[in-house]
């Protein structure tokens, strides 16, 4: 085996598109790769110093949407080009934007689904950034990715992952096992 040296290669990386409003009422957003569960109504995420940083600290409400392959362009470049230094960000995404329902925080309706968040703690904060834990107010989902059973199908949303070691997107495949209960074929 070859050695590497340590690396943020955990794999898959969600492709996260934070959104916020800035003190004028204004949406903006960005692409968080470092980002996942840490219960059933909490998230944490990885920040550096970004607009979304400045907008957090003056409302602690946002959204987080999930990249798909048809959102993938606009999603590289909002975490290529700083809400800070280019006012127009938002309209070059052409991402159609209203106001979340349970947070005073946009949503992208580019996506299929978003959580609703508050933050809870932000943590490590320093001049680089630090990380969020939030909590998941809600969970928005476009209709037409619900499955029969109602509940929302990821295989529908086409979800894309970050590859940190070649930095490059992978669109997400299709289902291969069903958990918590395959793995009962081996239960002795």
């Amino acid at each position: 085996m070859k050695s590497f040296k340590s690396s943020a290669w955990i794999l898959p990386q969600p492709v996260l598109i934070l959104g916020t409003f800035d003190k004028n009422g204004k949406a903006n957003a960005m692409n968080a790769a470092w980002g996942g569960q840490l219960d059933m109504t909490e998230i944490i995420i990885s920040l550096g110093s970004h607009a979304t940083t400045d907008n957090l600290a003056q409302n602690p409400e946002f959204t987080v949407a999930f990249a798909t392959a048809s959102t993938m362009v606009a999603s590289d470049y909002v975490g290529i080009v700083s809400g800070r230094n280019t006012p127009n960000k938002m309209e070059n995404t052409g991402w159609e934007v209203e106001k979340a329902p349970n947070v005073n925080a946009p949503v992208f309706k580019a996506f299929p689904m978003t959580l609703e968040c508050k933050v809870k703690q932000m943590k490590g904060e320093r001049t680089g950034g630090g990380y969020l834990i939030a909590e998941i107010v809600n969970i928005l989902c476009d209709e037409k990715y619900l499955a029969e059973d109602g509940k929302p199908d990821v295989e529908k949303m086409e979800l894309i992952t970050f590859n940190p070691v070649q930095h490059t997107y992978i669109q997400l495949g299709k289902t291969v096992g069903k958990a918590f209960s395959d793995g009962l074929k081996l239960k002795k």
